[in-house]
Formats: structure tokens, C-alpha cells, sequence
């Protein structure tokens, strides 16, 4: 559990154990063989080790970090996760751009991330949108209906104007650089581009960006509720 839940390796653990740095229950333990569930008070090093099977972390993506595990050159989410919620096996469900901000989800729930991201499961995610032309009449109708990409057409989107240049944008889908390219197909570029919520569930407004927090049972049910 302790190597599952935190960035050591078994080794690592097992060597944490035998320098009695783990209790269990407020006793020292000193077997690694203990059998233990998510509900036991776990600490490792004064640090209380998190149980459950799955964590379910909610991110405030920064500019200038990519959605992976891991990158030679470049920063990853990963890194803006906290050692007290740092466990083996997390991963971004979904990819955010390098230059998008706003909400994300890591987790190391391979099952829920499909859920979430499924396009059959048509999990809503929506944005606020900044491009360097008006927002028209005809971009709101041609992302209604469906916009023809070299991939095929889109699925029915939700365009919402907020100001001359921009606008919330809501899909049941995601494909590469799918926001950028709808637009691209107006003659527009996006230039700020920020996600708001993954179905009924929103960015925490008191959430700093680039910080980060686990979710609670409720949140998670709210993210797979589709819109």
C-alpha cells in the first residue's frame, strides 16, 4: 500500500518499514507482511499515507506545462502535484495544450478516465474562448450543426457568445486541437483558450492556478454526469 499510494518505490517502502518510519494505528510497525485496508491510520514519517484505491485530483493547469507522465525537455502536471497527493500511476485524464489552462483531472483510475473521456459517453467539457476576429452569427450556427474537419465532421457544439471576441464553447468530444481547428475553419485563431468544467462539474473558483486538491466522492459522481 505505501509504495502504491506514494512515490517510493517497494524497496523504498519496505526499508521505511524496517527504519520504523511507518505506523500503523499509532504503533510502530515493523512488518511489511501487515495486512491493512484503506479505513487503517497509515503515517509515514508523520505524513498520513491516503488509503482509498483511486485519488481523484483536481488541477488548475498553468501555461507552460504539458498533459503528460512524463517529459525529457519539457514540465509536466505531474510535477505540480503535491508530495501528500504524489502516489505511483497517476496520470492527466485528458490532454489540456501547452499554452490552455484551467481545469484538469489526475488521477491513477484508468476505468473512470475511459468514462470521462469515452465519446460515446458524451461527457461534456466546456471553455471560455478568446479568438482575433468577432465572434459571429455563422461560427455559432456552423459549430451547431457540425463543422467538417480533415478527420470527419464534428459533433454538434455549443457556442455561446460572452463579448466581441469571445465566447463559451462546450463539446462532447475531444480531438486534437478540436477548438483551434473549428475556428481555424473561420479564418480565426484562438488566442486564449481556458477549461471551465467536465460535465457538471466546475473549476473551483477559490482553486489558485497552478495548485491543486483532491476531489471529494461528490465531485467525482458530478464529473461523469454527462451534459
Amino acid at each position: 500500500m505505501i509504495a502504491s499510494r506514494t512515490g517510493l518505490s517497494r524497496k523504498e517502502a519496505k526499508a521505511a518499514i524496517s527504519a520504523g518510519k511507518v505506523t500503523v494505528g499509532g504503533e510502530i510497525l515493523r512488518n511489511s507482511e501487515l495486512k491493512v485496508d484503506e479505513n487503517d491510520e497509515i503515517f509515514l514519517e508523520c505524513k498520513k499515507i491516503n488509503g482509498k484505491s483511486h485519488i481523484y485530483i483536481v488541477l488548475h493547469k498553468p501555461k507552460g506545462y504539458v498533459s503528460a507522465t512524463e517529459d525529457p525537455q519539457q514540465k509536466t502536471v505531474l510535477e505540480l502535484v503535491p508530495p501528500e497527493l504524489f502516489r505511483n500511476g497517476l496520470f492527466p485524464a485528458g490532454r489540456l495544450d501547452k499554452d490552455t489552462t484551467g481545469l484538469m483531472i489526475i488521477t491513477d483510475d484508468g476505468d473512470f478516465a475511459h468514462r470521462i473521456l469515452a465519446p460515446r459517453k458524451h461527457v461534456s467539457k466546456k471553455y471560455a474562448v478568446t479568438i482575433d476576429l468577432p465572434v459571429t452569427s455563422a461560427m455559432e450556427k456552423g459549430f451547431a450543426e457540425g463543422i467538417e474537419l480533415n478527420d470527419g465532421v464534428c459533433k454538434s457544439a455549443l457556442l455561446e457568445k460572452t463579448g466581441e471576441n469571445t465566447c463559451f464553447v462546450t463539446l462532447s468530444e475531444g480531438r486534437y486541437h478540436q477548438i483551434k481547428r473549428m475556428f481555424g475553419c473561420f479564418g480565426a485563431k484562438v488566442t486564449e483558450l481556458h477549461r471551465l468544467a467536465i460535465g457538471g462539474f466546475t473549476l473551483p473558483g477559490d482553486l489558485p492556478e497552478g495548485k491543486c486538491r483532491e476531489l471529494t466522492d461528490e465531485e467525482v459522481a458530478l464529473i461523469e454526469k454527462a451534459r
